[in-house]
């Protein structure tokens, strides 16, 4: 159920995501006059971006995969589920004026300095490189994304929750990258109201399963000896 609810997150959030990356979408290089390529171009950038959510997706699978192993799935799903209520919750003043860290800020840095040498190219290959350097700009929808591969508990959940993820915005960011962005700022602000629903949705499915209650499906219960076995099964 989790799982599904990135493709929902996806597709709601890609309409709040048109104001980061929408610029870039809209300034990809299109000098090129065959329709096709112009096409496939567009297409292959975002191919790029999903690519870079499987990868992270599976990453934070793979951790999350760890912690399952010692017995603590229910706790990091309650622990993540908690944390996107906290997301939803706490102002965003407040979230911006939290300390930045000079790691992402620097990676960031590089990333944006590698678009421009891949603007000069051109070409269908430069367009693939700068979807897949764009997915990995810090956003705070893909945070959340992550959260929820992590909270997944393994390296295929983790990397299907984010592949989905994307597939949610693929629809949106494809539309502003062969259309522009015709979409008005007052539509945009009343369907963004949506996220936080989802995203607390989604948190109250983590803490749900994170209690573990004995509801099938919902809120499965799940011994530590099962949690073993199971990530055991999902390891072969």
């Amino acid at each position: 159920m989790e799982i599904l609810s990135a493709f929902i997150i996806g597709l709601i959030g890609s309409l709040h995501c048109v104001g980061m990356c929408g610029p870039i979408a809209l300034a990809l290089p299109s000098s090129q006059q065959n329709k096709f390529k112009f096409v496939l171009g567009r297409v292959l950038y975002n191919v790029g971006r999903i690519i870079s959510y499987a990868l992270m997706g599976a990453f934070f699978g793979l951790i999350g995969s760890k912690i399952a192993l010692f017995g603590f799935q229910q706790t990091l799903s309650l622990a993540i589920g908690i944390l996107l209520l906290l997301y939803v919750i706490i102002p965003k003043s407040l979230l911006h004026k939290l300390p930045r860290i000079k790691l992402v800020d620097n990676f960031t840095s590089v990333i944006k300095k590698s678009f421009t040498s891949l603007w000069r190219k051109d070409s269908l290959s430069s367009l693939l490189l700068i979807g897949i350097l764009n997915g990995f700009l810090p956003c705070g929808l893909v945070y959340v994304a992550i959260a929820g591969a992590a909270a997944t508990g393994t390296i295929q959940h983790g990397a299907l929750f984010m592949i989905l993820f994307g597939l949610g915005t693929l629809p949106m960011m494809t539309i502003i990258a062969l259309l522009g962005n015709f979409i008005t700022l007052q539509l945009r602000r009343r369907l963004t109201k949506l996220i936080p629903v989802f995203i607390a949705l989604l948190a109250i499915i983590f803490i749900l399963r994170g209690l573990n209650l004995g509801i099938k499906y919902i809120s499965p219960k799940l011994s530590i000896k099962t949690a073993a076995v199971m990530q055991h099964d999902c390891c072969k």
